[in-house]
């Protein structure tokens, strides 16, 4: 990042370079000479002028007001941006939060003042819970996220504002999606209010950047060239005018069916419950106006689907497949380089009933930190392979904290995701080094959400016990493991007559 600002490290807007003012950076996509499409996002000088993609951190600029997103009670902190606004801003920003905002509803917004950050104001917002089985719900949420953002920050006449990833990996986003769903209702907010605005800031960290950098061209074209170029590689939905996401037909509205109707009613109610949280219907009845409450078009593509031959559980299995697919590409076009360096998940020969061996070692899997998304992809691209026939997994518990462990609500959206092929051909998962932790959590895991391969879990408290089903030279057993086996079971544990007499671990 370019040292701009003053050397309190306050960053003017005035300083960051505008869209317009930078240049294309590699080759454009070719284009096919005999289309004739038009881009639905033109380019447009004055908005260029407007906007700016910068690459640092966003407590650090001095715009009227700057973004951060966190969870309904105000108290969700893991966002790296919202962790340097709360830093910044000192106390007062968070006692505001606590006494007198309080909450904030899921895509929805709110102002505070910025305390000691450089910006005057704070303007709040909740980004969605990301599941596949809701994909739609999640994308309204953080379309209106984005909304609800340029929305306030109009009514209250900010004329510069910086806005972060609003999207959240801590909540299972895919941050390609959300990145498109972000620039679109920018553009859109500011082909409307372009007068509104001095400078928008779309203020990017991390692993954040890259997508950013790759996508902004596509709904900011800085040339006819580069507008004409993009409109080959704009994703299918692109929102309505607003920018909102659209599915085909969900304008028709079949009201005459009761018992739709009804159904209706009750997919709406889980779907915006999985969106936003609340499940109760009496909890559902006080979102009221909430931002989903319009959701019901999309039960009316559902209908659509049922009525040209689809059942509800044939379109979400669509949609699962698209997901997969998706991520699964990714894995493929995307640099992976940096989780394979980590070592956390490979393939280690075969079993003795030559069965492929995967390997987890949990104290190398950065959880808490980990771009998640990216290391769904990366699982993926590795075990996509091996699961059309049987394999194992050997998975190292070994010397690992809370910071290696995957939230359960990832493992379930992992476990709803793969297809049938991974539980069929999973022939057994071996638990090295358990602790009572993990041996209540995998209970819980396998009790509630994969009874499909609850037995086929087998603990084992040395690695000694793995090479009676897998040959010591096909299995690539990191160094600590193999010494904190010794110190936990001796050397003497290594000859079978040693293990005759040893407590297996649950074999």
């Amino acid at each position: 990042m370019d040292p701009l600002g003053t050397n309190s490290g306050v960053v003017d807007v005035a300083e960051i370079k505008r869209w317009s003012a930078t240049t294309q950076s590699g080759n454009l996509p070719e284009v096919d000479p005999l289309s004739s499409d038009q881009s639905p996002f033109p380019c447009n000088p004055q908005i260029n002028a407007k906007i700016a993609l910068w690459e640092g951190d966003i407590g650090t600029i001095n715009a009227q007001a700057v973004t951060s997103a966190t969870n309904e009670a105000m108290t969700d902190f893991r966002h790296p941006a919202t962790r340097s606004v709360f830093d910044k801003a000192g106390p007062g920003l968070l006692q505001e939060c606590r006494m007198q905002i309080q909450t904030c509803r899921t895509g929805e917004a709110k102002i505070s003042q910025g305390y000691n950050l450089p910006a005057r104001h704070v303007i709040h917002t909740v980004g969605p819970r990301y599941n596949v089985k809701y994909r739609t719900a999640a994308e309204s949420a953080l379309y209106n996220c984005y909304r609800s953002v340029m929305q306030l920050a109009r009514e209250q006449h900010i004329t510069t504002l910086a806005i972060s990833v609003l999207h959240s990996s801590h909540r299972g986003y895919p941050a390609e999606e959300g990145v498109h769903i972000a620039l679109r209702t920018v553009r859109r907010f500011m082909e409307k209010w372009t007068d509104i605005f001095d400078l928008i800031v779309i203020a990017v960290e991390g692993s954040d950047a890259a997508i950013y950098h790759q996508t902004f061209s596509m709904y900011f074209p800085r040339s006819k060239e580069e507008e004409q170029a993009m409109t080959n590689v704009l994703p299918e939905d692109i929102g309505n005018e607003e920018g909102e996401p659209v599915i085909a037909d969900r304008q028709i509205r079949i009201r005459d069916n009761p018992i739709l109707l009804q159904a209706e009613r009750h997919d709406a109610s889980d779907e915006e419950g999985a969106a936003t949280g609340v499940t109760d219907p009496g909890d559902l009845a006080e979102v009221g106006q909430h931002s989903f409450a319009h959701m019901t078009g999309d039960q009316d593509s559902r209908r659509l689907e049922v009525l040209r031959g689809r059942t509800k559980e044939e379109t979400a299995e669509m949609e699962k497949q698209r997901m997969y697919q998706r991520l699964l590409r990714r894995a493929r076009t995307e640099d992976m380089s940096d989780m394979a360096r980590l070592r956390a998940l490979y393939t280690s020969g075969v079993d003795f009933m030559g069965r492929p061996v995967v390997v987890f070692v949990a104290r190398h899997f950065p959880a808490t930190s980990v771009d998640i998304e990216k290391a769904i992809s990366y699982f993926i691209h590795v075990l996509h392979p091996v699961v059309d026939k049987d394999y194992v997994v050997v998975y190292f518990h070994t010397l690992s904290a809370s910071e290696n462990h995957p939230e359960l609500s990832m493992l379930r959206q992992l476990y709803d995701l793969v297809d049938n092929r991974y539980r069929k051909h999973l022939r057994s998962f071996y638990i090295v080094h358990p602790t009572i932790w993990s041996k209540v959590a995998t209970w819980f895991f396998t009790t509630f959400t994969a009874s499909s391969i609850k037995e086929k879990v087998q603990n084992m408290d040395g690695v000694q016990y793995l090479y009676d089903v897998i040959n010591p030279d096909q299995l690539q057993v990191p160094q600590f493991v193999l010494d904190y086996d010794v110190q936990k079971n001796g050397l003497n544990y290594y000859t079978p007559q040693g293990r005759e007499g040893a407590n297996n671990g649950g074999l």
